[in-house]
């Protein structure tokens, strides 16, 4: 046993300090396989208690703390340098479900679909929802500020956030989770935590935002159409006729649908590939208002649309979607790409920044998908002389090209998976100088020492 671990030893239990290697280099090496860290000791807290104890002797003894949810950070923010690092999966209680205010109050370490069936079971609906969902933890998810699926209706994870406990570098203790849907008590400062990425406290809880479930009510459509814009057109032409009852927008290209059919060796749900593909859902409706859309979409000429009949080909649909990440898992190594643009801007990016990357690059793909409905994009760049870890020597030039085109159409290099250290060095480009000093003196306030997820997130 180090000297760092002895230190903890005598102030937590045996069973807080995990020595199973097998599991450590697991959790030493990001979900991507791209950062490859160490730490002196990891230890599992079964407490906030235990939390504070952790984190006030770390600031003590000037010790650096890495926390870690389920470890499917995409931008390396999770994997530590050395320190501590420090799990959360055991503060997963759920402490309550207040049917009064439509919140549940849950502990960071909750995983998020087990937060969904908990809800769903209890007749409500949590809105939060993504692909790592069966993994990822709901401190993780409000560290990264997690968009997903249904930010048309419901919001990122802050908007679903009405409370927070954390707990600070020195191992004080804020808990707010008191269900308040309003309170003008000076500065709100908690939303500091939210998309902090850990480097200014520990979340351990959260009230967060429940709403009412819309199965029996929701109707989901696919469209093909063989041009882009006309996607942004249908965008248009949905809101005007649902509004704010659309939850979920989707963006599929004809390259990201032919690799996920093909792995999965199924059909298209329009029997083609090609063109573009829109799977957008909506809550709320009626059989009279599905038929009047669809009479609609005929009229405006989007003929080769299709509407989920049952639960399962919904469910049929929205695989293909989700599917996409492991598709191009599975097909080798590419530079991706989280951005988020101005919707009415996202067609002039795609197009001019496609043809950017193929010019510079002779064997380029673009395999793209994504929230057209809240304007962010997967946007990931394949080499295909170079499928292998070798992408990465070009990982810059390709950066480049596609961070001017976002920020020349007035976008952001980061939309849901945050910065962490794949984007910090680009944070200068997206924050101004004056921007960039708040940030630091926040850091240093909260953090003198530097203690929590040092190099991660800020460029100084």
């Amino acid at each position: 046993m180090n000297s760092i671990q002895q230190l903890f030893a005598d102030c937590l239990s045996a069973d807080e300090i995990l020595t199973d290697n097998h599991r450590i280099r697991h959790l030493l090496t990001d979900q991507r396989g791209r950062y490859h860290g160490a730490a002196d000791v990891v230890l599992q807290p079964e407490s906030v208690s235990s939390v504070q104890k952790i984190l006030k002797l770390c600031s003590q003894h000037s010790i650096s703390v890495t926390p870690q949810g389920g470890n499917t950070s995409l931008c390396g923010a999770a994997t530590p340098e050395k320190g501590v690092l420090l799990l959360l999966h055991r503060l997963n209680r759920i402490r309550e479900i207040n049917a009064t205010d439509a919140v549940i109050t849950v502990e960071a370490g909750a995983i998020l679909a087990d937060v969904q069936q908990a809800v769903k079971r209890a007749g409500w609906f949590f809105p939060l929802s993504l692909a790592s969902e069966g993994s990822c933890q709901i401190g993780g998810n409000l560290a990264c500020n997690a968009g997903g699926l249904n930010v048309v209706r419901y919001g990122t994870a802050s908007a679903l956030t009405l409370g927070l406990e954390v707990v600070l570098p020195d191992g004080s203790l804020i808990s707010h989770l008191s269900p308040l849907h309003k309170n003008t008590t000076g500065l709100n400062l908690l939303p500091l935590f939210i998309g902090s990425e850990g480097t200014l406290g520990v979340i351990t809880a959260a009230t967060l935002k429940l709403f009412r479930l819309h199965e029996d009510t929701t109707a989901t459509l696919w469209v093909n159409v063989p041009h882009l814009r006309q996607c942004l057109d249908l965008w248009r032409l949905m809101r005007s006729l649902c509004g704010e009852k659309i939850k979920s927008f989707e963006l599929i290209s004809e390259q990201a649908l032919s690799l996920v059919t093909r792995d999965l060796s199924v059909q298209s749900p329009t029997g083609e590939c090609s063109g573009w593909h829109i799977l957008c859902e909506w809550e709320e409706t009626s059989t009279e208002e599905i038929q009047q859309i669809a009479q609609r979409l005929m009229k405006e000429g989007y003929d080769n649309t299709l509407l989920a009949q049952n639960q399962q080909q919904r469910q049929q649909w929205w695989r293909l979607r989700e599917h996409i990440p492991q598709a191009q898992k599975k097909r080798g190594f590419s530079i991706k790409h989280d951005i988020a643009l101005p919707i009415n801007r996202l067609v002039d990016f795609i197009e001019s920044n496609i043809a950017k990357i193929q010019q510079n690059f002779a064997h380029a793909e673009v395999i793209l998908f994504g929230h057209l409905g809240d304007g962010s994009l997967h946007y990931n760049v394949f080499l295909l002389d170079h499928l292998d870890q070798s992408v990465y020597q070009f990982e810059q030039s390709i950066n480049e090209l596609v961070y001017a085109s976002v920020l020349e159409y007035q976008g952001t290099i980061a939309a849901e998976h945050g910065i962490g250290v794949l984007k910090r060095a680009y944070l200068t480009q997206i924050k101004t100088p004056a921007e960039l000093a708040l940030m630091q003196v926040i850091k240093r306030q909260l953090d003198p020492k530097n203690i929590m997820n040092p190099n991660k997130v800020y460029p100084f």
